[in-house]
């Protein structure tokens, strides 16, 4: 699965740190999701589009 997190972050000039603390994760989680070797989990991945103000599916989608 890929995402648009660090793209949306860095748009919106979020740090990775306080993209964590907003939703309650480590920063070490961020940056595993951004870099495709974590998926979150579904209330994560809701948080985080919430956080950066989109929809789930604008901010994952699978793989070709």
């Amino acid at each position: 699965m890929q995402n648009q997190i660090r793209i949306l972050r860095k748009q919106a000039g979020i740090s990775q740190d306080t993209l964590a603390k907003l939703c309650n994760v480590s920063r070490q989680t961020i940056n595993a999701i951004e870099n495709d070797k974590y998926d979150p989990t579904l209330k994560l991945a809701f948080s985080l589009a919430q956080q950066l103000e989109t929809t789930v599916d604008t901010l994952f989608h699978p793989t070709s």
